[in-house]
């Protein structure tokens, strides 16, 4: 996995944190940090989350051997 994949994925997660504070308290944390929903600074967040997840939507698309896992070598002897 490259440093932009590792990245992207760090700002998916926080993105998916995120929406599971909005969904479950109705908390924006990222809206709360950065002065509001409408502040330039969360608008960037929430700019960079998408684009992560954008980047991501490609992991689905690999074949494992380009992931660096293996199925095989996952069996419990």
């Amino acid at each position: 996995m490259s440093t932009l994949q590792r990245i992207a994925l760090v700002l998916t997660v926080i993105g998916a944190l995120n929406w599971g504070l909005i969904g479950f308290f109705q908390f924006d944390l990222v809206a709360a940090i950065f002065g509001g929903q409408d502040a330039a600074l969360a608008r960037i967040v929430y700019g960079l989350v998408g684009l992560a997840g954008l980047i991501n939507l490609g992991l689905l698309f690999k074949p494992s051997e380009e992931l660096g896992t293996h199925p095989e070598a996952r069996h419990v002897r």
